[in-house]
């Protein structure tokens, strides 16, 4: 069947509602200013921000529905078959930076793409391939902790095994070692934070089931985020405790700028730049070649949260 375009987009900008709404009650102070933007490529977006609120320091929800004609490098590299065919794109895409070095740093997104069938009459050898529609959906979310809290951890894996498990019972550990793979900074050899669920050309149960897995995701968001912000928001953090915070958001920055697909579809395809690195922390910092001291909760950060692990077990 074809893909329900119309209904992605319905959903996408209900998500984006609801999940303003529980990160505006949860900060208890702050409200998201929405800008609502076009491109002149085609499409547009509505991108939302909360600033300096009582709990969260920065928080972007985007919505955006964009489409074209020539796919950007980014795209076409690892499926050449797409090039030169009609596009869109459409998905809400959040990162939220708290205030409280011991609240994580949380992203999640998650997407629809389909390409138009090529030109009628082009003589290819891949024409069954490259005449016909294609669509995939990808997504997914993350938490970055500063301070490791095994509680946490494994409420948010749990609720990441939870909410794809109707799909089948090898998804969790697929999409977890994904996510593992993906949210990785190769030149440092090392993890952004302790990972979540990462897919990305995602068709496989057919449209309706695989549609259903991503609302599955999106609506775990809420649940597997806002419980650890309500547990750590009050806890007390000394100047120290937010350098060290300010310190390891420069890792977020180094993967979004470096390794990030979504930024480089983004930036390549024409997207709107402050739409697309809303992603970025306030405020941050680089310390040459520091290394926390032994027995410290900052090194036990590197020692046990920053390494993969099966945080969803019944021992984590």
């Amino acid at each position: 069947m074809s893909p329900d375009i119309a209904a992605v987009k319905s959903y996408l900008l209900a998500l984006q509602d609801r999940i303003c709404a529980a990160l505006e009650a949860e900060d208890g102070t702050a409200r998201f200013k929405e800008d609502l933007w076009s491109r002149p490529e085609g499409g547009g977006g509505r991108t939302r921000i909360l600033t300096e609120g009582a709990v969260f320091e920065k928080a972007g929800v985007a919505f955006s529905h964009v489409h074209g004609t020539k796919l950007p490098p980014s795209a076409t590299a690892h499926r050449p078959e797409l090039a030169g065919r009609p596009w869109e794109a459409l998905g809400v895409s959040l990162v939220i930076h708290p205030r409280n070095p011991h609240v994580p740093t949380s992203h999640m997104n998650v997407r629809f793409f389909h390409a138009a069938p090529a030109a009628s009459g082009i003589e290819n050898q891949k024409s069954k391939i490259e005449n016909s529609a294609t669509w995939w959906f990808g997504g997914g979310f993350d938490l970055t902790p500063y301070y490791g809290y095994e509680e946490d951890a494994a409420h948010w894996h749990r609720t990441a095994r939870a909410a794809v498990a109707p799909f089948g019972d090898t998804l969790y550990p697929r999409l977890k070692k994904s996510c593992d793979d993906y949210f990785f900074l190769k030149h440092r050899n090392e993890p952004r934070g302790l990972g979540g669920l990462f897919y990305d050309d995602f068709s496989e149960l057919g449209f309706d089931q695989s549609f259903a897995m991503t609302r599955a995701v999106g609506n775990a968001f809420i649940p597997a985020y806002v419980p650890i912000v309500a547990r750590r928001k009050a806890t007390p953090s000394t100047d120290a405790e937010r350098q060290w915070q300010l310190y390891r958001r420069g890792r977020y920055v180094e993967f979004n700028l470096v390794w990030d697909r979504g930024t480089l579809f983004g930036l390549q395809s024409g997207g709107r730049t402050e739409s697309i690195l809303m992603s970025l922390p306030p405020l941050v910092r680089w310390d040459y070649a520091h290394t926390p001291a032994p027995g410290t909760p900052e090194a036990r950060l590197h020692e046990v949260f920053l390494k993969p692990r099966d945080w969803a077990g019944d021992k984590s």
